[in-house]
């Protein structure tokens, strides 16, 4: 999901050299022959087969993620009890994932199953602007989660006056603006990259190259990667020592078989919803010594939902982290940090299944998701079949 920050290894052609053979040198060859060609079938059949597989693998993965992310925005459309606070910023994620897997997964492929870059330079920098576009909108979008969770579960009292419908608004609008000022603008204006690379770019209007410069590489990794996952690894960690401290004092407050419950497992058949609409602050008793039923059904709902969150989160941070290392040193270091192409390609494309990984967390872990998918995919083969409720 984060942009082409590489250069495409170039299509080196194997010169030959001129020069006599003896007889027998010829004679020699002339007998290995029959070697030679049967070698070069096998490599040719190997070459053919390990495209074939390369060309599955990375459309698996970009079906997947169009899917998937259509299938959550699809679900919470029509589902109403999925339109709350938090979902908002789901579903603007998932805009975010389809987006990369349309305008940044492709054109990817298409340079890794061909092995050269098709078309023009202008193409180049569109890509390479939406790559960074919608990859920092991604974990933008879960930076704002992960501060819409801190208020829900450590300021549940100041949660309904703090995320407000136009305080998500401004907070998506913020995470899509801030991703466009470090992609389009800088990329499209030359400021990205070095005068050298320009120079080049001119020469060779038919490869796509992003060499960056270091102010740039500092500056978009940090606004892309570094601060955002700075906050939310902060804003995790607040929650998980505040959701703790809840199930303790839940443990607590609780008697007899319900606290035999409450100490064996916390993921009670009831809370694997998200938090409901209102669900925020609505319970004056809920700072009580002693939680009411509503409130207690309250607390599981928000760590449920927190729980789920922050494996999404954790999920992104697997996937990106290994590439923005890379990044990172390949651009202070330069040549001396060397890095096989298939190593390069393997980092890329691990990131990129981070835009397929989420639906199926929401799936697996969230019961009203799972649900809403089902009814969505039932919905959606039954108009395709043409059958009727």
């Amino acid at each position: 999901m984060v942009a082409a920050w590489r250069g495409w290894r170039e299509m080196r052609g194997s010169g030959r050299q001129g020069g006599s053979m003896s007889a027998a040198a010829a004679a020699n060859a002339s007998l290995g022959n029959l070697t030679d060609e049967e070698a070069g079938d096998d490599e040719s059949w190997e070459s053919v087969l390990k495209l074939v597989l390369k060309t599955l693998a990375l459309v698996t993965i970009i079906s997947s993620a169009v899917f998937g992310n259509l299938l959550v925005v699809t679900s919470v459309i029509r589902h109403h009890k999925l339109r709350i606070t938090t979902n908002y910023f789901i579903v603007s994620l998932a805009l975010a994932d389809t987006l990369v897997a349309l305008f940044a997964m492709t054109f990817n492929a298409s340079v890794t199953i061909s092995g050269r870059w098709l078309f023009n330079q202008t193409v180049c920098d569109f890509w390479n602007s939406c790559d960074v576009l919608f990859s920092t909108a991604s974990i933008m979008h879960l930076c704002c989660i992960s501060v819409d969770r801190y208020y829900a579960i450590i300021k549940p009292l100041e949660y309904p006056t703090k995320i407000t419908g136009r305080t998500v608004a401004i907070m998506l609008a913020c995470a899509w603006i801030s991703s466009g000022l470090i992609s389009f603008i800088p990329i499209f204006m030359g400021w990205y990259t070095t005068d050298e690379h320009l120079g080049y770019k001119l020469d060779h209007p038919d490869e796509c190259i992003f060499v960056v410069n270091k102010p740039y590489a500092i500056v978009s990794s940090s606004v892309s990667f570094w601060i955002p996952c700075c906050i939310m690894l902060f804003t995790y960690w607040r929650i998980y020592v505040e959701a703790t401290r809840q199930e303790k004092m839940l443990c607590k407050s609780q008697m007899g078989p319900a606290g035999m419950l409450c100490r064996n497992s916390t993921d009670l058949p009831n809370v694997h919803a998200p938090p409901h609409r209102n669900s925020h602050g609505d319970d004056p008793e809920s700072g009580q010594s002693t939680p009411t039923k509503r409130t207690i059904n309250k607390m599981k709902r928000e760590h449920k939902a927190a729980k789920t969150l922050g494996i999404i989160m954790g999920a992104f941070i697997l996937c990106w982290l290994p590439f923005f290392l890379w990044y990172v040193s390949v651009t202070m270091c330069g040549d001396a940090c060397p890095c096989p192409d298939l190593v390069v390609d393997l980092l890329f494309w691990i990131g990129y299944l981070n835009s397929s990984l989420n639906p199926v967390i929401y799936a697996y872990f969230n019961r009203e998701f799972r649900q809403a998918f089902k009814e969505t995919l039932q919905a959606i083969f039954c108009s395709c079949a043409g059958c009727e409720d």
